[in-house]
């Protein structure tokens, strides 16, 4: 089932959650690979459609787990969502669904968060563990009374080393079927926002970057949408049942993030450290 890429890409961009990590558990090889690339002369950012935590976060994260990263490095859904916001609805007032990364980014970028249902010009869902009916009911009376609706995310759950934990998708359908209205945008993977706000990062053509995750409704479907090849590992959501029947598979198939390296790249690049 594994199909290796053939040759190294100037950029790559790798999911997190699934793909270099589960909880706080760095996956095999993981480390390795991100050095041997990092030493090739790539750049490689990280992607992830969850917000609960901020760039600068990831990044500490990604370091104490033996890959040294900075904030420039890290890509996420809540940066996204103020790209997509600002461009589109410039100082509207908020109600978010949503934990405290995202609403101090949201705020810190010019937007005025409300709880009151007659001021909301647009309900923003997101991963939410706060998530409870007062919320569900603030958000349901500002889509009835016509704000805007969009999500960090549609992910309908994060894995985890125990299971998983709902997502946003959960918190989306819960309003769409309260409200009788439909999501307007989706911020993060994979949408056209995301992929603009990644190709700026990397700097690389689409041509010449691979997109890595476990998804492929948002990782490799990203991937597609900017006209990149995609590879997909089989740390995460997806398994080899699930590619069995795919109308349309990655280009790449990983077992873990190891396999990004070509066998003859990988033979000379593992095992040499990267130095921020």
């Amino acid at each position: 089932m594994v199909r290796r890429p053939d040759r190294l890409y100037r950029g790559y961009a790798v999911d997190l959650d699934g793909t270099v990590y589960l909880g706080d558990t760095l996956l095999p090889g993981a480390d390795r690979a991100v050095a041997a690339l990092r030493q090739s002369g790539a750049r490689v950012v990280f992607l992830s459609n969850n917000p609960l935590y901020t760039r600068e976060e990831y990044a500490a994260k990604l370091t104490r787990l033996g890959i040294p990263t900075t904030p420039e490095d890290v890509l996420n859904s809540s940066l996204a969502l103020v790209r997509y916001l600002s461009r589109s609805s410039p100082g509207a007032r908020l109600f978010v669904i949503g934990e405290q990364a995202v609403r101090e980014e949201l705020v810190a970028a010019g937007f005025s968060l409300t709880e009151r249902p007659e001021d909301v010009d647009c309900v923003v869902a997101c991963f939410d563990r706060t998530f409870d009916y007062a919320k569900l009911r603030t958000g349901f009376l500002a889509l009835r009374r016509g704000a805007r609706f969009v999500a960090t995310n549609r992910d309908p759950y994060c894995p985890t080393p125990d299971g998983g934990l709902p997502d946003a998708g959960a918190v989306v359908a819960a309003l769409e079927a309260a409200s009788g209205r439909c999501l307007e945008q989706v911020a993060g993977k994979p949408s056209r926002v995301m992929a603009e706000v990644l190709l700026e990062r990397l700097g690389t053509a689409p041509q010449d970057t691979l997109v890595v995750g476990d998804r492929l409704e948002t990782d490799v479907a990203l991937g597609r949408a900017m006209g990149s090849r995609t590879a997909v590992v089989l740390t995460g959501v997806t398994t080899e049942a699930s590619l069995s029947g795919c109308e349309d598979p990655p280009d790449f198939v990983l077992g873990t993030l190891e396999d990004l390296l070509p066998e003859r790249a990988g033979e000379s690049l593992l095992g040499k450290r990267y130095s921020p």
